[in-house]
């Protein structure tokens, strides 16, 4: 079992930027990809950006690409996500998520068993 907390939203200014954190509980996070989805309201929720269980290996939605940057650190049980250049079409709730499968797609939510509760992040413009 493991527990997702984010952390890290608010209101920002397009162009602006925002760390996002999400603590895991656990002493198994290391066995686990993460992932990063958001939802803005009246949309389904989507693919934003993942990592792989070392870090070696990152995936991102094109439209953040070059703007985001996923990291995580395992001594802290934690994975970050930096937006930079925020544009008011961010915004949305944010949802870390943690995928056991390893050979299972990133950027399908289906694929990830857990998840935290989100955090809201506004751009305004």
């Amino acid at each position: 079992q493991v527990q997702l907390v984010e952390s890290g939203g608010g209101l920002v200014q397009a162009g602006g930027s925002l760390r996002l954190s999400c603590a895991a509980s656990g002493r198994t996070f290391s066995s686990y990809g993460m992932g990063w989805f958001r939802q803005a309201p009246g949309k389904e929720r989507e693919f934003v950006a993942a990592i792989s269980w070392s870090g070696g290996n990152t995936y991102y939605k094109d439209s953040v690409k070059g703007r985001f940057t996923i990291s995580r650190d395992n001594d802290k049980n934690t994975v970050y996500l930096q937006m930079n250049s925020l544009k008011p079409e961010d915004t949305a709730v944010y949802y870390c998520a943690a995928k056991a499968n390893y050979g299972s797609a990133w950027y399908s939510a289906v694929n990830y068993n857990y998840w935290g509760q989100g955090t809201q992040v506004t751009v305004s413009s």
